[in-house]
């Protein structure tokens, strides 16, 4: 019988007499036979490892053939270890004690304990979905201690290349050699107003609807604004932001009071429900790529690569969502 993880303790008396290469026992064999110490018995090893009783006599009788001795001798219905057999016994404790510890670390590196992770985030990635994804990365390593940065763009660099932090989710992609940027997700951006509005009801608007009414807005060199800006010259409309706020949520707060609508990116905006904004897809595309970034002469740890991979999933799931209601009646938030 094998053991998947290949692990084995050379025995000098098992030798393959085709080959004169000594064979070995593997941990599963190992875990055969200290159930039966314990146990006393074939029936109560098999019990002990929730295994089929047959399985445990086979595998006994095959040790015991394969080392060419007697590990038990049965007295009053038990198993007792054998004289010539204690000092393998005692080294298959030291063993198993051994394999208790690795599986003991191995525990606590799974569950995160010791480990400081840093991360950042642009604004628009950190208000929804950045916290959902440290959220559920916690799930898998409760112990985990996470430090998490809003960024701006400009600071991202820096907060990297300083060691601050080890990855941090980003709306655009900087040109810099020492930054690795790799694809995160696709998303879009949406029309959102008041539910008092008179988009509100609308299904999907254009850029020329939305531009008959007061714009809160980003500034137009922030690569979301880019986007509409770009498509309102391209529409021939005058690109007029009355109110301009740097993050979402203060965008979001502002449209609520009904100041006028805005163009936000849809992951700002993922878990507006009950907040008295309507979401109104925008015909025109609007589709952008964010990404993530990390120092080009170090690797991610894994626990930076699971946070990654987990936001990835929630940012698609989100967009999915979004692309599979588009055509229904906008619901209101």
């Amino acid at each position: 019988m094998k053991d998947s993880s290949g692990g084995a303790i050379r025995s000098r008396a098992e030798t393959d007499t085709r080959t004169g290469v000594r064979a070995g026992l593997t941990l599963r064999q190992i875990e055969v036979i200290r159930a039966v110490m314990i146990a006393g018995t074939i029936a109560g090893a098999a019990r002990l490892m929730n295994v089929a009783q047959p399985g445990v006599s086979r595998t006994m009788k095959h040790i015991e053939g394969s080392l060419g001795i007697k590990l038990f001798v049965k007295k009053a219905g038990r198993h007792v270890p054998t004289d010539e057999a204690r000092d393998i016994f005692a080294q298959l404790q030291e063993v198993h004690r051994k394999v208790d510890d690795l599986q003991y670390s191995i525990g606590r590196l799974e569950r995160g304990l010791g480990v400081e992770l840093a991360i950042g985030s642009v604004p628009s990635i950190a208000t929804v979905m950045a916290p959902e994804a440290v959220a559920k990365l916690m799930r898998f390593c409760p112990d985990i201690k996470v430090n998490f940065d809003i960024l701006k763009i400009e600071e991202a660099i820096d907060y990297l290349l300083l060691g601050k932090g080890e990855v941090v989710a980003m709306s655009y992609k900087l040109s810099h050699p020492s930054i690795t940027f790799e694809p995160l997700s696709k998303g879009h951006l949406v029309c959102i107003t008041a539910k008092e509005h008179p988009l509100a009801s609308r299904s999907m608007v254009s850029a020329r609807e939305i531009a008959e009414y007061p714009l809160i807005g980003i500034d137009p060199r922030d690569p979301y604004g880019a986007i509409m800006a770009g498509i309102f010259e391209r529409e021939g409309l005058r690109y007029d932001i009355p109110i301009r706020a740097r993050f979402g949520t203060t965008v979001c707060a502002l449209v609520k009071r009904n100041l006028g609508v805005a163009v936000i990116d849809a992951f700002t905006v993922g878990d507006m429900e009950n907040q008295g904004i309507a979401i109104i897809p925008i015909s025109e595309d609007t589709v952008f790529q964010t990404y993530v970034a990390y120092r080009a002469d170090a690797d991610l740890s894994s626990y930076a690569e699971r946070f990654v991979a987990i936001l990835r999933r929630e940012m698609d799931e989100l967009i999915h969502r979004a692309q599979m209601s588009r055509k229904s009646i906008t619901k209101w938030y």
